[in-house]
């Protein structure tokens, strides 16, 4: 572990777009946490009087049609965000990535089935699927998870299937089976460490693009119902106010999901320089 720490601290210092990017995730993280106690104002309490007030020291990203203050909002919806981002994430990489090896060291049945399955999932366009989906089961913030995890779940499946394809006769997987290991734990302990360095590249992008989806299905009513503060329907809320002048109620909401997005494309990089072995020699 420690060995670890030295080599980030390292991979940090030598590539500052990198530390940059993992600093913006730490604000996100501690957005997320802090959210509630941090934000100036009650992101769901509307003052009429103040509706549509642009930019000012008492209200930094200005205030909405019902008077809230969208920093604050911006603020809260971090945690919702965040939240719908890394859940579906793990969610599809958990699934995917154990599928995905099973079926590329296994080979056989498993193989066709999985790869089925995957294939009959990319048959369709990704984000027109997450909208089916929700709007089968109900646009709750469970089902935008499960939606989201779905349509990212083939991407994992078929990347470690790949790896596991081409490394299951390596000699290092020869070597584990020889020494009496099971092929749970050759998958678990062999080809799992040697497929991370590509899945946290990909988890990188994947964060991007899932909360890119959670905040495209709320900006067309598919998505967290309002009031409930979220980036997608702070942006949908505002965006018919621009013509009119009001351009700080979809502007500020939607840099902050730019900046979320260019975040996470930013750390793959640096999250793969940190977990591949071969590059802490």
């Amino acid at each position: 572990m420690n060995q670890i720490l030295r080599h980030a601290r390292y991979v940090l210092g030598e590539n500052p777009v990198t530390a940059a990017s993992f600093g913006m995730f730490a604000l996100f993280i501690i957005a997320a946490i802090l959210g509630p106690t941090i934000a100036p104002y009650d992101p769901l309490a509307s003052n009429t009087a103040q509706a549509l007030a642009g930019p000012s020291p008492a209200h930094w990203f200005g205030t909405d049609q019902l008077g809230r203050d969208i920093f604050s909002r911006i603020i809260a919806a971090t945690r919702l965000d965040m939240g719908i981002a890394l859940s579906s994430v793990a969610l599809a990489f958990g699934v995917g990535t154990i599928a995905g090896l099973a079926a590329g060291y296994r080979g056989g049945w498993l193989d066709r089935v999985v790869g089925r399955i995957v294939d009959t999932i990319m048959a369709f366009p990704l984000f027109v699927l997450a909208m089916g989906i929700v709007a089968a089961l109900g646009n709750n913030i469970e089902n935008i998870i499960y939606a989201t995890a779905i349509i990212n779940l083939p991407i994992y499946a078929r990347l470690a299937r790949a790896e596991a394809n081409v490394r299951r006769e390596a000699g290092f997987v020869e070597a584990a089976r020889l020494c009496g290991n099971s092929e749970t734990r050759i998958v678990l302990t062999q080809l799992f460490p040697n497929v991370m360095p590509l899945m946290m590249v990909q988890i990188s992008l994947t964060l991007g693009y899932a909360i890119l989806n959670a905040a495209g299905l709320s900006f067309i009513g598919l998505g967290v119902r309002p009031p409930t503060p979220e980036w997608g329907i702070m942006v949908a809320e505002g965006a018919s106010n621009i013509i009119s002048g009001e351009w700080w109620v979809a502007l500020f909401p939607g840099l902050v999901l730019m900046a979320a997005v260019f975040c996470f494309n930013l750390m793959g990089d640096g999250l793969r320089d940190i977990v591949d072995p071969r590059r802490r020699t």
